[in-house]
């Protein structure tokens, strides 16, 4: 009997197998095309707000999505190696003037926030076919108490990013002037 059970379940872990082998491949497809990528959940994002809309309910699951979205965010936003916290050996973030650049390192790479938000909104958009996740709330309570939230916690995280110093964005290639004419070197000569 148990061999029967062995034999149903094969077909079934060779399909799971590749299935995960066939995402796993588009996932790493989807690597380099950050624009189509953010593109495709900003659609999943409003079919999801689109869907909340016209039921008019389920607003907890999406309360508990913007939770979860504030704090991949702060993990995005946030160095790997925290200066107040720990003492790395590796990269880390200039706190003076005279110390070496290092690049900023995120605790949450780009990808796996991308990856992450994307799944919260399929997860969340699949919570709303089931009534047990439509909890009654006064959902304006709920808005008010988001923003505040947010608030709080990105002020303490643009303190953070003040005190030590860094940006976690990189803004375009830095470019330099190259090599200035005859007379306006900035160099001195002795």
């Amino acid at each position: 009997m148990e061999a029967d059970g062995a034999a149903a379940s094969f077909p079934l872990a060779k399909w799971r197998s590749d299935f995960s082998r066939a995402f796993q491949h588009y996932l790493d497809k989807s690597t380099p095309h950050m624009t189509g990528r953010w593109l495709g959940t900003v659609g999943v994002a409003a079919i999801y707000f689109l869907r909340v809309y016209f039921v008019q309910g389920f607003y907890i699951i999406t309360y508990g999505l913007g939770i979860y979205l504030l704090n991949l965010l702060i993990g995005f936003l946030s160095p790997l190696v925290d200066p107040e916290i720990e003492v790395s050996d590796g990269p880390a973030l200039p706190t003076k003037g005279s110390d070496e650049f290092k690049p900023f390192v995120r605790r949450l790479p780009e990808f796996k926030f991308w990856y992450s938000i994307t799944k919260a909104f399929c997860v969340a958009f699949a919570m709303t076919f089931f009534s047990v996740f439509d909890v009654p709330v006064f959902w304006p309570i709920l808005v008010c108490y988001w923003i505040v939230l947010f608030v709080l916690t990105m002020k303490r995280q643009i303190v953070h990013m003040i005190k030590y110093k860094y940006v976690p964005f990189n803004i375009g290639k830095q470019k330099y002037g190259g090599k200035k004419g005859p007379g306006s070197s900035s160099v001195s000569k002795d």
